[in-house]
């Protein structure tokens, strides 16, 4: 039997290819890079600026940034928050009418951080094109 596992992010992952008898529980803490994760927002926001979106929606997307550091900077960041932001965001540029393709500092941006995000990411990532 072969297990193929790719990124996995979670309290307990138990990768077992025969029995696995578990008495009195389990328990896991994921630890949250903050270098990591402050650089990659910051690369969002930079990403964002250089986008050149019209006035229109640049309030919004700044606001989507803002809750988007505001939940980054917590002990625990919740990732799912993270994520409604980040997808709002692609939402607010497309409706702009700026491109989230491959080979843009935005689609750089936005991939890393949704990839970072894990599960949370994964429509992120599809809906851009990955």
């Amino acid at each position: 039997m072969v297990f193929n596992i790719g990124n996995q992010q979670a309290g307990v992952v138990n990768n077992v290819a025969h029995d696995q008898h578990i008495h009195d529980g389990q328990s896991g803490q994921v630890v949250v890079d903050r270098m990591e994760l402050h650089g990659l927002v910051d690369d969002l926001r930079q990403a964002v600026a250089g986008a050149q979106l019209p006035a229109t929606v640049q309030p919004e997307v700044r606001t989507e940034l803002a809750a988007i550091e505001q939940e980054a900077a917590q002990p625990e960041p919740d990732k799912d928050a993270m994520a409604d932001r980040l997808s709002r965001i692609t939402r607010l540029v497309g409706s702009a009418g700026a491109a989230i393709t491959a080979g843009t500092g935005l689609f750089g941006a936005v991939s890393a951080l949704a990839g970072w995000l894990g599960t949370a990411g994964q429509p992120i990532l599809h809906a851009i094109g990955l």
